[in-house]
């Protein structure tokens, strides 16, 4: 679990997703609670205190709808056989975890899709609902609902990373072009140049005079646009070198070695046998261990020769095993699942093939 996942609170689980919320939201609900006050008294000037738990129960109304958007990803994701990690709501909204992308343009564009088509139903429900309530504190929740929910929608819509739009956007070209990169990239710089266009609304709207509030809201905006798309241009760059993740290219030659041997006598037959790794074997010449490459630069030389090789080494576990012919997405995948600095690929028999370093791959991928 990394840092950011103790920062999340569990709300529980929805259709057998974990949903998650970011304390940031706290903090956007008692903006929501505090700064739409003022307008609220002016509409329904009789509430008195009142008022609070009326701004409060919009921004809770307003995040359960938030909820419904990502939780129509997730559903879709998995009906397409992708696994969802969990949905996290946050400061401007929420997003869905799906561990894997989908395999082909359609199926990217439908999941995409999915969210904005929920949020306009969602506001156009909510209005529907408004028209024959004639309670001024309920229609007026309602009212605002289908307004947050349809703007959400539309402006989820426009075609620009990170938002949904910009996805359905990368899916449309990767159709066009068979080309998924080159999707990424349109989509992408498409959302980064939205994030310039929304620095400038605020002047345009206000006419030259913006207020702070606009200001500061749009820079916020702009900013996580910006970086969304930014994030995306690194990301479709990494899945752009993947078919270059080619384990009979990557994989070092290997020599067997007894955990009882020193560690300078291991390094001496590796380096007269042209290898670069050491695997452990029992007796039966059964492997049961690698040798950690960090380990072995941590090591004294001058203590190397009284150090046993099987100190330096890793029991092989079931997730440290790759077969040779698993490559690109499905190899990062593995990793990802089971993270180590080094593994054991084996052959179609299952005999040892050779070891693959974790500093290979990040090479490989960071390559231009």
């Amino acid at each position: 679990m990394t840092d950011g996942d103790r920062r999340r609170l569990t709300l529980g689980r929805v259709a057998g997703v974990p949903v998650h919320i970011s304390p940031t939201w706290f903090i956007v609900a008692a903006v929501i609670t505090v700064g739409f006050a003022p307008q609220v008294r002016r509409e329904l000037p009789d509430l008195g205190a009142g008022t609070y738990a009326v701004t409060f129960a919009f921004a809770v109304l307003l995040y359960a709808s938030v909820l419904l958007h990502e939780v129509s990803h997730a559903l879709v994701a998995r009906g397409f056989g992708l696994p969802v990690r969990g949905i996290t709501l946050h400061f401007l909204g929420g997003y869905t975890e799906i561990e894997r992308e989908s395999p082909t343009p359609g199926r990217d564009l439908i999941i995409s899709a999915a969210g904005p088509l929920v949020s306009l139903a969602v506001g156009a429900l909510a209005l529907l609902v408004a028209v024959p309530v004639a309670e001024p504190i309920s229609e007026y929740l309602l009212l605002g609902l289908a307004v947050a929910n349809l703007i959400v929608g539309v402006f989820n819509l426009l075609p620009a990373l990170p938002l949904d739009g910009g996805h359905m956007l990368r899916s449309v070209v990767w159709r066009i072009t068979g080309d998924e990169h080159r999707g990424t990239v349109v989509a992408a710089r498409a959302g980064q140049v939205l994030a310039g266009l929304v620095l400038v609304l605020p002047f345009v709207l206000a006419r030259g005079s913006p207020t702070i509030v606009s200001l500061v809201w749009s820079a916020l905006v702009a900013v996580l646009l910006w970086n969304g798309a930014t994030q995306a241009l690194a990301v479709g760059r990494v899945r752009s070198r993947l078919p270059r993740l080619d384990l009979q290219t990557l994989t070092r030659r290997a020599a067997p070695v007894a955990p009882d041997v020193p560690l300078a006598e291991a390094l001496r037959r590796a380096s007269a046998s042209g290898v670069r790794a050491l695997v452990v074997v029992d007796g039966a010449g059964r492997p049961t261990g690698l040798v950690s490459e960090a380990s072995v630069n941590a090591t004294p030389e001058d203590r190397r020769p009284w150090v046993p090789v099987g100190q330096v080494a890793r029991s092989l576990e079931a997730g440290l095993v790759v077969p040779v012919d698993v490559g690109g997405e499905d190899l990062i995948t593995r990793m990802r699942a089971h993270p180590a600095s080094e593994y054991l690929v084996v052959d179609h028999d299952g005999a040892v093939y050779g070891v693959l370093s974790t500093a290979d791959v990040d090479a490989a991928l960071a390559t231009t």
